[in-house]
């Protein structure tokens, strides 16, 4: 008897716990559509945040690439060719005391021989400091932080 009694409730529940879920639907619908909204509008933030982080980067490197150019630019190819024809102690004396950008323009100019040449014949300290002005990498920060 007491199995007929629990058919009989299960009958009568069935109506009702569909009446329930379709009554529900709308609202459950409604929660699942703001859930997804929130969730796009916060992925839409942090894309916006990258993107202002990405054009932060390009202006940077556009500075540097100016910057770069125009240290080039100093070193007139007549200059050059006189450096290059020099002997490389007597070459690497001169841009020793020459303005740090204009040696770092003519040694970036030379051939990759006579400017290994040269640097050769510098105390080790300047000739790092003219690699670095060629190099000119834009400054790192020490610990950068990777976002993903």
């Amino acid at each position: 008897m007491a199995s007929g009694s629990a058919q009989a409730q299960e009958a009568n529940a069935s109506p009702k716990n569909s009446q329930y879920c379709t009554n529900i639907a709308d609202a459950a619908s409604d929660a699942r559509f703001a859930l997804q909204k929130q969730a796009l509008a916060d992925m839409e933030k942090e894309i916006e945040g990258r993107i202002k982080i990405l054009e932060a980067k390009r202006a940077e490197y556009e500075e540097w690439l100016k910057r770069r150019n125009e240290v080039l630019e100093k070193a007139d190819e007549t200059i050059v060719m006189i450096y290059a024809r020099m002997r490389p102690d007597a070459a690497a004396l001169q841009l020793m005391n020459m303005d740090e950008e204009i040696a770092a323009a003519v040694i970036a100019k030379l051939n990759p021989r006579a400017a290994s040449a040269v640097l050769n014949e510098m105390e080790p300290a300047r000739a790092a400091q003219l690699a670095n002005v060629i190099t000119d990498a834009p400054k790192r920060e020490k610990n950068p932080v990777r976002q993903n």
